[in-house]
């Protein structure tokens, strides 16, 4: 299978991913020259900087890993030029712009793929198959949250990043397991224009959620997150940390009238699970669970955040 992977920063998550698989062909694109290069070699990939030739070539799959406000309109060019295409989250900055992406690919016979690569953590699968299949009950109350230091040099974690790059995963599971609130409530404190939190709490007939992130932590917090879960008849509460070390670790606790109990998780690296899922829906072995008309609900949310943080 041929992919054009179209950008060199966050598009690297992708890259280390396809470098492991003998069953594609990559060619990176990127606009500086120098970068690309570098960045293509680091992968043992081709590289261009000639954008154009990754919609005119003879890729099967269009994979944009570009800023935000390019992602609605390359995904409709892909799809336009035959190609299927998988795209980073958001899935466009606008909830018109996404409804534009999911009629065109409910219309046609190319698959377009969300990055939600947060659905195939094994926790969050534990959470929503509890949801579906009623095992603890009834979902009454689910709370996450996400603390972080700054450990990516130069890059903004305030008010006006933290929604869509801290918040859209967190919005996805819980439209998933509780579907659209009835009611939107927001809280904020900003350190500085990079550094802030934001505390949100949403209202569902018999049940609430509340979603806190944070980049005020100090470097040695590294960054951490979770979720508890409470039903009428139990409670699974999850964390994971991922250190200054870079090494990840994760649970999740079952609570009942019977006691506590780790849950036992498969092994699993979210992105290479998510392309694993992309790569078998090409193949006609999968059927598409991150197609863009599921993301709509959570890209809502997240936008309505957005607005009502930054005005």
């Amino acid at each position: 299978m041929k992919i054009a992977l179209l950008g060199t920063n966050f598009a690297q998550a992708h890259a280390a991913v396809y470098a492991q698989r003998g069953d594609v062909e990559v060619v990176m694109f990127g606009r500086d020259a120098d970068k690309t290069v570098k960045t293509a070699d680091r992968f043992g990939f081709a590289s261009s900087t000639n954008t154009d030739e990754a919609f005119d070539g003879d890729y099967d799959l269009v994979d944009i890993c570009l800023p935000v406000e390019l992602h609605a309109p390359y995904v409709l060019r892909a799809l336009e030029a035959g190609k299927h295409a998988l795209v980073e989250l958001p899935l466009a900055d606008s909830v018109d712009d996404a409804r534009r992406v999911a009629e065109a690919a409910e219309a046609g016979d190319r698959q377009v793929f969300v990055d939600m690569f947060e659905r195939f953590i094994p926790a969050n699968r534990t959470l929503l198959d509890a949801v579906r299949d009623g095992t603890y009950g009834r979902l009454e109350q689910l709370t996450l949250w996400n603390l972080t230091a700054h450990l990516w040099p130069g890059f903004s974690l305030g008010l006006e990043v933290l929604p869509i790059e801290a918040m859209h995963s967190d919005m996805d599971l819980i439209t998933s397991a509780l579907g659209k609130p009835n009611a939107l409530d927001i809280t904020t404190v900003a350190r500085d224009e990079h550094s802030a939190a934001i505390d949100a709490t949403l209202t569902f007939d018999g049940a609430f959620a509340r979603d806190s992130v944070s980049s005020l932590m100090p470097k040695a917090w590294g960054a951490r997150g979770g979720y508890t879960a409470s039903f009428t008849h139990g409670v699974l509460d999850a964390s994971s940390t991922m250190g200054f070390d870079g090494k990840p670790t994760g649970t999740v606790t079952a609570y009942t009238e019977d006691g506590a109990r780790e849950l036992d998780l498969p092994p699993a690296d979210q992105y290479t699970d998510m392309l694993d899922h992309v790569l078998a829906c090409l193949r006609g072995e999968s059927e598409n669970t991150i197609a863009p008309h599921t993301v709509l609900d959570a890209l809502q949310l997240t936008l309505d955040i957005h607005h009502r943080v930054n005005g």
